[in-house]
């Protein structure tokens, strides 16, 4: 059994899974330390505050709110659980973007300009369209491509530059990122989808459900009742596993990865390297609009583009959930629901004490943090158990006795023999 469990533990993937699990629980205990060190500094909050916002951290996804005498109450929400997974939905799909690109030797910092031009180009299709004359089913669909499609076309944009000109794609993503911030604020000034009907509201989209068009809730909104899950946690799990199969079981992924590992040697092997980067880039770029395609055409949430050229932060959180992951397309899943959990933990945190949710993006920074370096622990433990097998077979080599006179003549006399 201690045997099977040494085999185990040698294994790359149970490193890789234990540094992240490590990463984790470090990350949550930073926070839990952070709440304690502020309850005790302020006596308006005291240890029992402090208590309250801890339990949060660990289990805000399950809290029910406070009873009658003012403690909290913990059990099963389904409103919290729907919201996890729809906000984790658009958090999976950045969370591909980057891990396929990653896995070919790129990094996709433009996500968020790609995330954007996908909300674009989805809201335009689905808000012109009109319903009465189209069956929204068929409206939906081209609206979910036309954002895949012009997220793969922007993320195109740094892997051409990269194969063609040899120019850093991380540089290309990030001027592609602002000059995308631009575009979509130039595209929707002053236009037509701008919301008018709801008094008071500037710088808003219309909702998709506007014109009747959003994304099948697939009976989840029966499951988790009061949430704003719908279907579309569906599809980027079906995505998710669609992508491992590229990346592990056909040509294609195999020749993206060799790209990724070593382009020159990829290109002596008659893969077409300049090719494989610029689809890579689209690839991800394509997941990356469809998280925006979903998130907006769930037809209950509203854009909210502003004058001065923001960058969506859920294009960014998509570098944590692939860290976490460590870039395999099924762990994305689960570390884009952890990450989405820490979201409703904070919200529970603000609506319930004192804290506010900023408390959560500390404790994804120390996981980020520690999850860059958790790549250098894997390294340093692989390298000490080697270094520790080279110098038992040495030991071993030392301690054996060379062979004497005796030894040699029987040898001999047994060759002769």
């Amino acid at each position: 059994m201690r045997e099977k469990l040494s085999n185990l533990y040698a294994k790359d993937g149970t490193k890789a899974v234990l540094s992240s699990l490590i990463s984790i629980v470090i990350g949550l205990v930073v926070g839990s330390i952070i709440i304690l060190l502020v309850g005790m500094g302020n006596p308006s909050l005291g240890l029992s505050s402090a208590w309250d916002g801890i339990r949060l951290v660990f289990g805000g996804l399950f809290s029910t709110g406070r009873s009658a005498a003012g403690t909290l109450t913990f059990g099963f929400n389904p409103t919290n659980i729907g919201n996890m997974l729809f906000r984790a939905t658009p958090l999976i799909l950045t969370g591909l973007s980057v891990a396929v690109a990653f896995k070919t030797g790129l990094f996709n910092i433009g996500a968020p300009g790609q995330y954007l031009m996908s909300t674009a180009a989805t809201l335009y299709v689905a808000l012109t369209i009109p319903s009465e004359s189209v069956p929204t089913v068929l409206i939906w669909i081209l609206a979910f491509l036309s954002g895949m499609l012009a997220g793969a076309l922007w993320g195109a944009i740094p892997g051409l530059v990269k194969a063609y000109l040899n120019i850093n794609e991380v540089l290309a993503c990030i001027m592609t990122n602002w000059i995308a911030a631009n575009l979509v604020t130039w595209f929707f000034d002053g236009s037509a989808l701008c919301n008018t009907a709801e008094f008071g509201k500037t710088g808003y989209v219309y909702k998709t459900s506007y014109n009747g068009v959003e994304t099948f809730k697939m009976g989840l909104d029966k499951l988790f009742p009061g949430s704003q899950v719908n279907g579309g946690i569906v599809i980027a799990i079906v995505m998710a596993v669609l992508v491992y199969i590229l990346m592990s079981k056909t040509t294609l992924g195999y020749e993206l990865k060799a790209c990724g590992a070593n382009r020159n040697a990829a290109r002596y092997a008659g893969i077409a390297d300049r090719r494989n980067i610029v689809l890579s880039m689209a690839i991800a770029g394509s997941l990356a609009g469809a998280a925006a395609a979903l998130y907006y055409l769930s037809g209950n949430t509203e854009f909210f583009w502003s004058t001065y050229q923001s960058l969506p932060a859920t294009g960014f959180n998509g570098i944590p959930v692939a860290l976490l992951a460590v870039n395999n397309p099924i762990a994305v899943i689960f570390t884009g629901c952890f990450m989405s959990i820490l979201d409703i933990s904070g919200l529970q945190l603000t609506n319930l004490t004192a804290y506010n949710e900023y408390i959560t993006d500390v404790i994804i920074a120390t996981i980020v943090y520690l999850s860059a370096f958790s790549l250098v622990i894997r390294m340093l433990l692989s390298g000490r158990k080697k270094h520790k097998a080279a110098a038992k077979t040495s030991s071993a080599v030392e301690t054996k006795p060379a062979p004497g006179p005796s030894d040699g003549a029987d040898e001999k006399g047994g060759e002769e023999a």
